[in-house]
């Protein structure tokens, strides 16, 4: 597909460019740029052609492997409740808090509310990890009623960090009443937006989920 075709005068010259996108599979975009440039009024001038290939990847493509987060996650609840004696309770409610803990945890780091300081967000590293411990209980969540996020290119959706940390409050509300698939996929999708609107990568959030999920089953070796 191309996408451009500009012409615009330099002295003494005629230059062309010409950028050409080809749509790739998981979210990738593969950029052709072609220059041509010829002398102006010179019939016998060379024409030079330069390329350049880019690789572009939107901030919102999702390839987690969320099928290995979910077993690890499996791995550390059932760790959990077999060692607390919870393995025939509902824990869904307490889990459901939990999650709207640390989301609220995750807001306060991030600063963006408090409209009365002038102090910035902590840093990127602690936001992270925050955002993680939420991720880890939303997995739970969706493991607690026999549901899973399935990977998919997010609708473009902007909002200030503000809304899309209500959006977030809002659609976990609504899956608390309901504990069905369409409005687990629906909170899960806001909190993936809520990653991408902070920054972060796939390889980001889920290296940090690895890192944390570690020192949760460290802090159970401990006796946390």
């Amino acid at each position: 597909r191309c996408f451009t075709v500009t012409t615009f005068p330099v002295t003494n010259s005629i230059h062309r460019v010409a950028v050409i996108g080809v749509p790739l599979l998981n979210g990738f975009l593969h950029a052709f740029i072609i220059s041509y440039t010829k002398e102006r009024g010179n019939a016998h001038s060379s024409p030079t052609y330069s390329l350049w290939s880019l690789k572009w990847e939107s901030p919102a493509r999702n390839r987690m492997n969320w099928p290995l987060l979910y077993d690890m996650q499996r791995m550390l609840d059932e760790r959990i409740e077999t060692e607390h004696g919870l393995m025939h309770e509902d824990l869904f409610n307490r889990k459901m808090l939990a999650f709207l803990v640390e989301l609220g945890e995750l807001a306060n780091e991030t600063r963006c509310f408090k409209f009365w300081s002038v102090k910035p967000s902590a840093p990127a590293e602690r936001v992270l990890e925050e955002y993680v411990d939420g991720l880890h209980f939303l997995l739970s969540l969706g493991l607690d009623c026999g549901l899973f996020y399935e990977s998919r290119e997010l609708p473009a959706v902007e909002r200030p960090l503000v809304e899309q940390f209500l959006a977030i409050f809002r659609a976990a509300e609504r899956f608390g009443e309901t504990r069905a698939r369409g409005e687990y996929d629906a909170l899960f999708a806001e909190y993936w937006r809520l990653g991408v609107a902070l920054g972060f990568s796939s390889d980001d959030i889920e290296a940090a989920y690895r890192r944390k999920n570690e020192v949760n089953h460290k802090r159970q070796n401990e006796r946390y």
